[in-house]
């Protein structure tokens, strides 16, 4: 039987009726039609569909809707500002490091959560971060540049 909550999605309040068993992921992409958390494995090891909850990145394929009742999600969609890439986004975009960009959403939200805790971290602790985002085209190598970009700005650094 499906029940009915709330929660606030990208800094908005909406209400949600669920089975108990719906992922988030699902009421995300097809309830709330916010199709930038991608469907990868639905097993929770390639990262594609992670979101941020409280904050924090979670697989949402495994989160089930009903677990953040009353809490704050932010997708990929709720990291721009005003129709302005965020800061992660843009060094995305200006190293290359999306290609195919279907592991692209997941890789931006474990990044910026990465730099609300961490805003200097090292290229191993970029590495570590991002090790749950699992990505067949880019080596890597461009998307931990983008996020040293994007510490590097959001220290002042040139």
């Amino acid at each position: 039987m499906a029940d009915t909550f709330k929660l606030r999605v990208n800094g908005v309040e909406r209400e949600i009726s669920a089975e108990p068993n719906t992922p988030l992921l699902y009421i995300l992409r097809n309830d709330l039609k916010l199709k930038g958390t991608r469907f990868g494995c639905g097993e929770g090891h390639c990262g594609a569909c992670t979101v941020l909850v409280d904050g924090q990145p979670v697989v949402s394929c495994l989160q089930l809707a009903q677990q953040v009742r009353g809490r704050e999600v932010t997708t990929i969609e709720g990291l721009e500002r005003d129709g302005e890439l965020s800061d992660v986004q843009a060094a995305f975009v200006s190293n290359g490091a999306a290609q195919c960009g279907f592991c692209t959403p997941g890789m931006i939200v474990s990044a910026e959560a990465l730099l609300v805790r961490n805003p200097s971290p090292s290229e191993a602790e970029i590495r570590e971060a991002l090790s749950g985002n699992l990505c067949r085209c880019t080596g890597y190598n461009k998307i931990v540049d983008a996020v040293l970009e994007a510490a590097q700005g959001r220290a002042g650094v040139a």
